[in-house]
Parts: C-alpha cells; sequence; structure tokens
C-alpha cells in the first residue's frame, strides 16, 4: 500500500508540473484580465449619501457628484447622462465636494485608515492621494483659491487637517471633539468653519507661518457665540460672499435659518418651517429681506437665492 500511495502522488505531482496544466491556467488568467477591460460600468442605480455633505454641485458646469458605495457618479442632469469614477480602495464614500473652478473633485471615505483623494473630472483619473485619518472622513471642501483641502475626521477621528494637496502634506491641523457634519471656507479663504452637534467654530488659517515652517502648524479655531441656541444641531454651513462675506450662515436640524457675524456672535436667525402643510405662500428669507410670495398649485412663481 505504501508503495502505490507514492506511486500516485508522484504521479499527480508530475502532471501538475506538465506544460499543458500551466498554459490552461495562463490562459484562464488571461480571459479574466481581458473580461475586466472589455466590461464597462453603464449606469447607477441608487445613492449611498447619510448627508448633504455626501452631494455637490459644480456651478459652472452644472454637473452633480453623489456617492454610490466606492463609486462617485458624475451626473449631467440636462442630457441625463452618468459618468463614473471608481474608488480603487473599495472603500465606500462618505463626501465630495467639487474645486472652485470644476475641474477637480475631492473625496473622503470611511473604513480603517481612510484616504483622502483628487480626481481629475474630464480625466476620472486621481491626482492626489492624502493619508492622516485612522476611522473615516466627514467633510472636505476646497479653498476658494484652490490652494487647500481642509477635511474633517469622525468623531472618533477627532482632527481637522488642512492640506496642501498638491505637495501632499498637511500645513495645519487640531483636534475637534464633536460631531462635524458640514464645513465651508471664507470667501477669501483667511478661514473656514464647521458645524455639527451643538457645534459652530471658525478655524483661521495663518499662511505667513503655513508658508514659511516645514512641519504643521497648530490650527488656530474659535467657537462660534451661540447664545440660546447653544443646544441646537447645526446641519449646515455656508460662509457669505461679496457684501455679506463677513457673514456665516447656518441651518439647524430644527429648521433655523441662522447668521454669525465677523465677530463670530449668532446676530438673528429664522424659522424655516411651515405651520400649515397645505398653505399656498412661500416665505423667502434674506439677510435684511422678509419676503412673502404667492404660489399657484404649491408651485412658487418666483426663486430668490441668498
Amino acid at each position: 500500500m505504501t508503495v502505490e500511495n507514492t506511486t500516485i502522488k508522484s504521479r499527480i505531482k508530475n502532471l501538475l508540473r506538465s506544460p499543458s496544466i500551466k498554459l490552461r491556467r495562463s490562459k484562464a488568467g488571461n480571459n479574466k484580465e481581458n473580461l475586466s477591460n472589455k466590461v464597462t460600468l453603464e449606469k447607477v442605480l441608487g445613492i449611498t449619501s447619510a448627508g448633504n455633505r455626501a452631494l455637490a454641485c459644480d456651478p459652472r458646469s452644472g454637473l452633480v457628484a453623489y456617492p454610490a458605495g466606492c463609486v462617485v457618479v458624475l451626473l449631467n442632469p440636462k442630457k441625463n447622462k452618468q459618468h463614473h469614477i471608481l474608488n480603487s480602495s473599495r472603500k465606500t464614500i462618505t463626501t465630495v465636494s467639487f474645486s472652485p473652478d470644476g475641474k477637480y473633485v475631492v473625496t473622503g471615505e470611511s473604513g480603517h485608515m481612510p484616504a483622502v483623494r483628487v480626481w481629475d473630472v474630464a480625466e476620472r483619473t486621481q491626482v492626489a492621494e492624502l493619508h492622516e485619518h485612522k476611522y473615516g472622513v466627514a467633510c472636505v471642501a476646497f479653498s476658494p483659491n484652490s490652494k487647500y483641502i481642509v477635511s474633517v475626521g469622525y468623531q472618533h477621528d477627532m482632527i481637522v487637517n488642512v492640506w496642501a494637496w498638491k505637495k501632499n502634506v498637511v500645513v495645519a491641523a487640531n483636534k475637534v471633539s464633536s460631531k462635524v457634519t458640514a464645513v465651508s471656507f471664507s470667501d477669501d479663504s483667511s478661514y473656514f468653519v464647521t458645524a455639527g452637534n451643538r457645534h459652530v467654530k471658525f478655524w483661521y488659517l495663518d499662511h505667513t507661518k503655513s508658508s514659511k515652517m516645514n512641519a504643521t502648524v497648530p490650527l488656530l479655531g474659535r467657537s462660534g457665540l451661540l447664545g440660546e441656541l447653544r443646544n441646537n444641531f447645526f446641519s449646515d454651513v455656508a460662509c457669505g460672499k461679496g457684501r455679506k462675506a463677513n457673514s456665516t450662515f447656518c441651518i439647524t436640524s430644527s429648521g433655523l435659518l441662522c447668521e454669525f457675524n465677523d465677530k463670530r456672535m449668532l446676530d438673528k436667525w429664522v424659522e424655516l418651517r411651515v405651520s400649515d402643510k397645505d398653505t399656498d405662500w412661500l416665505i423667502v428669507y434674506h439677510s435684511n429681506l422678509r419676503q412673502s410670495i404667492r404660489t399657484q398649485n404649491h408651485h412658487p412663481q418666483n426663486l430668490f437665492n441668498f
């Protein structure tokens, strides 16, 4: 029995070493490679967005970006046509944001040691990969001058980073203990604001320090003065532009639109909720104007921008 077993084993080994077996294996591998080159993603149904931070629009082209798992969908709503960016790490995309010129889109992801990635929109290729977070990236944004990217980690990550993304370096960073859900840069790129659970904070960039020093400098943060709204969840934030460049606007989950002045103080707020669902009035708020507009069939006749 021992001799027979030895003979059978030696025959199997010789068979596995046969050139014909190796040839068949290599052909199978080639078929898989050829198949992956031929198969392309045509259309994505659905969206995996946990909030507004995972939805972005390029104001120049009208292109809309949103995540579907590890894919960034670039939707042209006029043509109803999709293009796709596939995250090579296969990690779920959590947040997206366009650069001011619309040439790039930055993404954050979840999972162990997530990356902040910058993609060329036209080529749909990755141009930068930034690693400093540990658990997940909650929100990202380009500065108006496109020199910097700010990324805020999940609550357990407890960090906010400012990247000189073309150099792949963190120029400024600090800790943040609150849950942050939104971020917005000022019009002159000198500071940005984060918003979240009982949290509105102004972060100031010292361009002189960050440009002269090779090491990461501490990011200077000052909390907004929330007053009687200190227990609210601030779900989104937008820094003012033009003549309102010194103001910062926030929305709370309870339906309040708030304005902070240049002293970080909550200056005024209005309630956005409608008391009667069957009302045919649309109330539009401006920083120094409140206007009521009559609607027909619940469709507004006029639209105003803040």
